[in-house]
């Protein structure tokens, strides 16, 4: 007697639209509004509202984007598959259309950092294929060119040329050491082995950046005192004497240092570099 080969499991018959319209994670949405504002404040615009807009469809056109490779790549149309190709669509089209028309309304050209960040999202997008968006690199490279959206909607608006990159820079550093800091102290929540000295490191050469770029009077000075904040935060959320929290309340304090990096750098270009 042949035993019966197991059948892979079955997608339910009917998905809600949420979720395949709106991403989980919680993380994604301080990415996403940190640039929008930051931008906003250093340049605002009609052009740059728009732009705004734009990266706001991008940032929820990449979840059914996602759910539609990973069932492609396995040869595989389940019902969340048409859907996933529905929503990405209105998504995608949002995008379009809110991109034509900050080109229309725009003081300055702004498409350079967005040019420069494409390469970087395609990284996030080419590890999204193949089920593997949770690794460290695509979470980063992701966070990395939503980033971008700063510089593109400051320099729409007319802001210097030096404040836009800088922006994204500070933005960059943030999210990348954000991303290390919160894998490292899940790990170490767990029992794993986290290499917290490595994430230290990454933190401390962010701190040299931003104190170089307020040198160079490309960001305000304030800049080097949240990521001086952000490394007493890794020293302490990494040592023996913290308290383990899940993930999901990792998640919500992350929101809270995002939140207080973007009015820190808000008061600081408001100051003046």
């Amino acid at each position: 007697m042949t035993s019966a080969r197991p059948h892979p499991p079955e997608l339910p018959a009917t998905v809600p639209w949420r979720a395949v319209a709106l991403p989980a994670e919680h993380g994604g949405w301080g990415f996403l509004t940190e640039p929008v504002v930051l931008g906003l404040v250093l340049a605002p615009s009609a052009a740059g509202l728009c732009l705004a807009l734009a990266a706001l469809a991008a940032f929820l056109a990449r979840h059914p984007l996602r759910l539609w490779l990973i069932d492609r790549r396995k040869g595989a149309r389940y019902p969340r598959t048409a859907l996933a190709e529905r929503v990405f669509a209105v998504y995608a089209a949002a995008t379009l259309a809110l991109a034509a028309a900050a080109f229309a309304l725009a003081s300055s050209p702004f498409w350079i950092p967005l040019a420069v960040a494409a390469p970087i999202g395609l990284v996030a997008l080419a590890f999204d294929a193949r089920g593997r968006s949770r690794e460290a690199l695509p979470e980063a490279a992701g966070a990395v060119a939503l980033g971008a959206s700063a510089a593109a909607i400051a320099l729409a608006g007319g802001a210097p040329a030096a404040f836009a990159w800088g922006a994204w820079a500070l933005l960059a550093l943030r999210a990348v050491t954000s991303v290390l800091y919160v894998r490292a102290r899940i790990r170490l929540d767990r029992g794993l082995p986290a290499g917290p000295r490595a994430v230290h490191a990454g933190h401390a050469t962010a701190l040299a950046a931003s104190t170089g770029l307020a040198g160079a009077g490309w960001v305000p000075w304030l800049a080097p005192v949240v990521f001086l904040v952000l490394l007493l935060r890794s020293g302490w959320g990494l040592s023996r004497w913290r308290r383990p929290v899940r993930p999901q309340v990792l998640g919500f304090q992350e929101l809270g240092y995002g939140l207080l990096t973007l009015v820190l750098l808000v008061i600081g270009y408001r100051l003046g570099p």
